[in-house]
């Protein structure tokens, strides 16, 4: 295939130390995640075999985006995003020691789990906002895919090769060790987090050259005969920063409200499907509860090489025709695991899911963070998640219910319903390198 009319979209220049830190830092945080992300369906499995009450877990983890995805938008906008992403962090410690007490001292009950499910999600809320937000303060824009593909590539490669595994262990040694080694994790992410250059801070605003500055007038100010208008970074300092700027940003913005609907639409049949994964490898295929993470290896790999292998793929391909058939072939995943009746190959359907998924996700992140103005970049962000996410908790729901029929069933419909969407939406995607073009 010819690469002419594909847009260069990453080059080979190092992605230069501040960067690093904050890779690190999010390997930290995911470290932490992985590890509860097992451990807290684990726990819930040990309380109860309701495939409705489990589902409620998934379904809770997606309820802050809802709640607090934007005002976590504005927060990211608002402040220092290096303190930000430590906030986040150190709320999520507070809540992991707070729940290996409640262990400890057997009082934990299924209310308390989902207590903490929600406060954890806000917190990751804002570090997930904060740390997307940043990464167009450290690295050059034609960087952006080989770094997003470097933070979802630790991340995949730490929740399921390390952390998953390790929490699966933890668990069968004893039920409190998974959450006290994801607090650890937490405090070293929100150490590393307050350890990024002040170009974390804020976002990176292009300074006007001396030709341009003498003659445009920004919106929002006034000029003197005589006098110099203010700098761009000026203004944008001094503006307010508010969620309906980011609100009224996106709604005008047709692709990028389209592509939103469409995202929203495509999680609503993953989270579908993936309600009740847990019991599905436990009960269906008869897994026992400490292999799980181990089991999840193969889904893993197939994540894992989707993230490293999406900027090669964009460089070929373009990101629009990328996004298509990653959509597309995440889902054909998913409902292969629906159609399965044999352990191994419901596996390696997931890890193909979850290949299309993680190359999905590198160039959807690149779009945004070209798109969409710095100074604006966590609101919006926030707003998109907030509708993607938003419904995600309904699907799982309803995806504890349709377990209830066959826990077989959540991923065949979910698979299918995604397959739909993406043909649907396939003109949508191919159209991004066109819409990155404009700016």
């Amino acid at each position: 295939m010819t690469t002419t009319n594909v847009p260069r979209t990453t080059s080979k220049t190092p992605l230069g130390g501040a960067f690093a830190r904050l890779w690190t830092a999010s390997i930290a945080s995911n470290l932490a995640d992985g590890i509860g992300r097992l451990a807290v369906p684990l726990l819930a499995v040990s309380l109860t075999k309701d495939p409705v009450a489990i589902a409620v877990i998934g379904a809770l983890a997606y309820v802050p985006w809802l709640l607090f995805g934007i005002p976590a938008g504005v927060l990211a906008d608002r402040m220092d995003r290096r303190l930000a992403m430590a906030l986040g962090n150190g709320v999520r410690f507070l809540v992991a020691a707070a729940l290996s007490f409640t262990i400890a001292t057997d009082h934990l009950t299924l209310w308390l789990l989902y207590a903490a499910t929600l406060v954890f999600g806000v917190g990751e809320t804002i570090v997930d906002n904060a740390t997307n937000a940043v990464v167009p303060a450290l690295v050059d824009r034609v960087n952006f895919d080989r770094a997003n593909s470097r933070i979802q590539a630790a991340q995949i490669s730490v929740d399921n090769f390390i952390a998953t595994p390790i929490s699966g262990v933890l668990y069968a040694a004893a039920i409190v060790l998974p959450t006290i080694v994801g607090a650890t994790g937490y405090v070293v992410a929100a150490a590393l987090a307050l350890a990024l250059p002040v170009a974390a801070a804020r976002a990176r605003v292009p300074a006007a050259s001396s030709e341009s500055a003498a003659t445009v007038v920004l919106p929002g100010t006034s000029t003197v005969p005589g006098e110099e208008p203010p700098s761009v970074e000026a203004v944008v300092e001094r503006a307010p920063v508010t969620a309906m700027e980011g609100l009224r940003y996106l709604w005008g913005h047709r692709y990028l409200r389209s592509m939103t609907f469409v995202t929203a639409a495509i999680g609503f049949g993953f989270s579908l499907a993936q309600a009740t994964t847990i019991l599905l490898f436990l009960d269906h295929f008869r897994v026992p509860a400490a292999a799980i993470g181990v089991l999840t290896t193969g889904v893993g790999l197939g994540a894992l090489a989707g993230s490293l292998v999406a900027p090669a793929l964009t460089r070929r391909w373009g990101r629009g025709n990328l996004m298509f058939g990653a959509t597309a072939l995440g889902s054909l995943g998913l409902l292969g695991v629906g159609l399965s009746g044999n352990l191994w190959l419901a596996v390696a359907s997931y890890g193909v899911g979850a290949f299309g998924v993680a190359a999905w996700n590198v160039p959807w992140g690149s779009v945004r963070q070209a798109i969409i103005p710095g100074h604006m970049l966590g609101r919006v962000l926030g707003i998109i998640r907030t509708v993607v996410w938003g419904a995600m908790p309904v699907a799982t729901l309803t995806g504890g219910w349709l377990g209830r029929v066959d826990l077989r069933a959540p991923f065949v419909v979910g698979g299918l319903g995604s397959v739909v969407v993406s043909v649907a939406a396939a003109r949508l995607f191919r159209s991004s390198d066109a819409r990155v073009a404009e700016g």
